[in-house]
């Protein structure tokens, strides 16, 4: 691994006149003759940041960003390698990855964010694809990194009209929809083995209350549908096939 030593001089502009020196050491790390590696140096000797060339290409595409701190406070990256940074990672002081902030589809913003917890876990995963400030698709996840929830803004309105629920396993149990923009969902659909539709239930009238339910077989088809017509929360009609 070859090493290239630079001597930097600075101005403090607006603190003093005074010159501070920092350091930047050049790193070969794949002995192809061309440094791949800038590793960035205060007066006083602190790591301030790394950056890297992971391609060969001559460009850089990562950024580790240390601020005098012992391992990488923040990341950015260049993953197409377009000369555009796409992904920025947050760590705590400790190391621990916080939160992570993609452009995914390299449009120039981020539209896809990130949150793990404390053991480093990933606890959330929210999207905006329409880049209004709101999250259109949010995932949460279990302790053990399964999906709990999902939730959808299906319009971009700002709120969600969908809701997916998950059992400890990861499987799909339950499908809520919200049909008016009420933000209260009115019909919940039950799910066997995570893909087999198994009962829908339905407020019709939007009152907070379930006034009709359809039960399938295996197949998918209708075996028997009750009504709660006049909204009493009474059955009284019962259809069955």
């Amino acid at each position: 691994m070859k090493l290239w030593k630079l001597t930097i001089i600075t101005l403090l502009l607006g603190l003093s006149a005074t010159p501070a020196f920092a350091e930047i050491l050049q790193i070969d790390s794949d002995f192809d003759g061309k440094p791949d590696q800038w590793h960035h140096r205060s007066e006083d000797g602190k790591l301030i940041k790394i950056e890297y060339d992971t391609n060969g290409d001559g460009k850089l595409d990562q950024i580790d960003i240390y601020d005098g701190n012992k391992t990488p406070l923040r990341a950015q990256m260049d993953r197409n390698h377009d000369g555009q940074l796409d992904q920025f990672q947050f760590y705590s002081t400790d190391g621990k990855l916080i939160r992570v902030e993609k452009d995914s589809k390299y449009s120039g913003r981020v539209d896809l964010k990130e949150f793990y917890t404390e053991e480093g876990i990933l606890d959330k995963i929210e999207s905006d694809e329409n880049h209004d400030g709101y999250p259109d698709h949010r995932q949460l996840f279990t302790s053990k990194g399964l999906m709990l929830r999902a939730e959808y803004d299906l319009d971009f309105n700002g709120r969600f009209e969908r809701w997916e629920n998950f059992d400890e396993n990861g499987m799909l149990v339950i499908v809520s929809f919200d049909s008016n923009s009420d933000t209260r969902p009115d019909q919940w659909q039950y799910f066997k083995n995570s893909t087999v539709l198994d009962k829908v239930e339905f407020d019709t009238n939007h009152d907070g209350k379930r006034d009709r339910w359809e039960y399938y077989d295996d197949e998918s088809n209708v075996i028997r549908v009750e009504i709660d017509r006049n909204f009493d929360g009474k059955i009284d009609l019962v259809k069955k096939k």
